[in-house]
């Protein structure tokens, strides 16, 4: 009876080591997949070499478009002074990248931050990168044409040469058929723009005008 009762055990022994090494492959397979996915994962959430997230690396593409086309009126603007260029190097640090843009200085040779623009140079690297959006969504969208483009304010921080450059630069996308409305304070503004709607405000309320 005993020895029944040994051999039972011994059966049942095996048969427990034959489902525990079943168990150790299945578990050894899933950690090995689960390994793949879990590094794809951290990979697409931006936990890589370029602190770049899977959304961004997708969204560099359009946005590398949108600068190239930004530029064909950047450059103009600022008498070929200036190139908008994506940052593509990482600057360290935690904070996730992919969308910065740094600034060609072409007078000096050197490449910097967008940040150390002059208020007159923001507001045009501001208008380009407008304006290449629209460009790359006529493209891309087939049927969409964006013929209108609304600017309120910014002007007032441009000094005289700028100025002139942003107004030339507007009256051409308007000679090519786009429709460009600014909301803006300066006078010289007021003066070379025919066609306008003044706003007055009086103690009675505001009043509109139509001027052209």
């Amino acid at each position: 009876a005993k020895q029944k009762e040994c051999h039972l055990k011994i059966n049942n022994l095996v048969e427990v080591k034959e489902k525990l090494s079943v168990a150790i492959k299945d578990y050894n397979k899933n950690n090995e997949d689960y390994g793949k996915v879990s590094q794809l994962a951290q990979l697409v959430n931006g936990q890589n070499r370029y602190r770049m997230t899977f959304e961004s690396y997708v969204l560099s593409t359009y946005f590398d478009e949108i600068l190239n086309l930004a530029n064909l009126r950047f450059k103009v603007m600022t008498k070929q002074r200036y190139e908008l260029l994506r940052r593509k190097e990482h600057q360290g640090g935690r904070a996730l990248q992919g969308l910065d843009i740094d600034v060609v200085d072409y007078e000096s040779g050197k490449v910097r931050d967008i940040k150390t623009l002059s208020g007159g140079e923001t507001f045009k690297a501001a208008l380009s990168l407008s304006l290449g959006m629209a460009d790359m969504m006529s493209q891309q969208a087939g049927n969409i044409v964006l013929d209108t483009l609304f600017i309120d304010e910014g002007f007032g921080s441009l000094d005289e040469k700028s100025l002139d450059s942003a107004i030339d630069t507007l009256i051409d996308l308007r000679h090519s058929g786009k429709v460009i409305g600014i909301i803006s304070h300066v006078q010289e503004l007021k003066e070379r723009i025919d066609a306008k709607i003044v706003v007055t405000h009086t103690s009675d309320g505001s009043q509109a005008k139509i001027e052209v």
